[in-house]
């Protein structure tokens, strides 16, 4: 995934934990709001560390939507 859609969608996830929190908060749901907090980063962390899945075949050929795109 290219940076700039990664780091878009780290801020985006990022600020909607940050509302899930005051959320939580103005309901006065505190296990909830913890639960957000936790997972919000947790979530950023993950899109970072884990690699994206690339998918070949066991034959070693390479599929037909992969070739057009490098032809690109």
């Amino acid at each position: 995934m290219p940076f700039p859609i990664k780091f878009g969608l780290s801020v985006a996830v990022a600020l909607a934990a940050l509302a899930g929190w005051f959320y939580m908060g103005y309901l006065g749901q505190v296990g909830p709001r913890w639960a957000v907090a936790f997972l919000g980063p947790f979530m950023v962390v993950s899109l970072w560390i884990f690699p994206e899945v690339m998918r070949t075949r066991s034959d070693g050929r390479t599929p037909r939507h992969q070739v057009r795109e490098a032809r690109s």
